[in-house]
């Protein structure tokens, strides 16, 4: 079991490993396995970045995300440039079902609404806009519309365990309720528990997961 020091250290090289990330400016503590990040990104995507490259590290058993996103001059926008470039990107995105959805943009930060069948549906449109120049940040409310009964949401949900070989799949335990999808278990890394809740999201008609899966230490 690593120490909070050896998980301090490994979480460092990992954002320093992390391509996509400028660790210069970002601090990190631990304390009983939990990990908080600290300091300045410049960008929401670095911001994104890395919280997953934290995640990722075995030993993580949870991240306090206290990151803060100060663009540099050249790279702010006005609510209405940011706007337009979001609804450019929707029309060119064929994942994304743009006439559904309405978007609002206050002081950098981007509020999504709308309905749409699927996960990867209400995904694609957030990554659209998180990546756009002058985002500080995206709140996406975008529901779901559900096709399927609960029991074939939870059937869907544990073959697709099966198929992904994810190493614990047997001690998982998933509850459907309406469009949401409840995981409970034991797994031995951070990264298993995000395959098995990916796996969760996939199911058609999705629109919340809660992920109660544990890390054995």
């Amino acid at each position: 079991m690593r120490t909070d020091a050896d998980l301090q250290k490994a979480v460092q090289e990992e954002l320093s490993f992390e391509p996509t990330v400028v660790a210069t400016d970002i601090g990190v503590a631990v304390k009983n396995g939990i990990v908080t990040l600290f300091g300045t990104v410049p960008d929401y995507t670095s911001r994104l970045a890395a919280e997953r490259a934290a995640e990722r590290v075995a030993g993580v058993r949870a991240l306090a995300k206290d990151l803060t996103v100060k663009l540099p001059g050249e790279s702010r926008r006005s609510d209405s440039e940011i706007a337009e470039a979001a609804l450019k990107a929707f029309a060119w995105d064929v994942q994304v079902p743009e006439k559904r959805l309405t978007l609002e943009v206050q002081n950098g930060f981007v509020t999504l609404k709308g309905e749409v069948n699927w996960y990867f549906q209400r995904k694609a449109a957030e990554e659209n806009v998180r990546k756009l120049t002058g985002v500080l940040g995206v709140s996406n409310q975008i529901t779901i519309k559900p096709n399927l009964t609960a029991k074939e949401v939870r059937s869907k949900i544990e073959s697709a365990l099966q198929r992904r070989a994810v190493r614990d799949a047997r001690q998982i335990i998933v509850d459907v309720e309406g469009r949401t999808v409840t995981l409970r278990g034991e797994v031995h890394s951070w990264a298993e528990r995000e395959d098995a809740e990916l796996a969760a999201w996939a199911a058609e008609g999705i629109s919340e997961v809660r992920d109660e899966i544990r890390i054995r230490p």
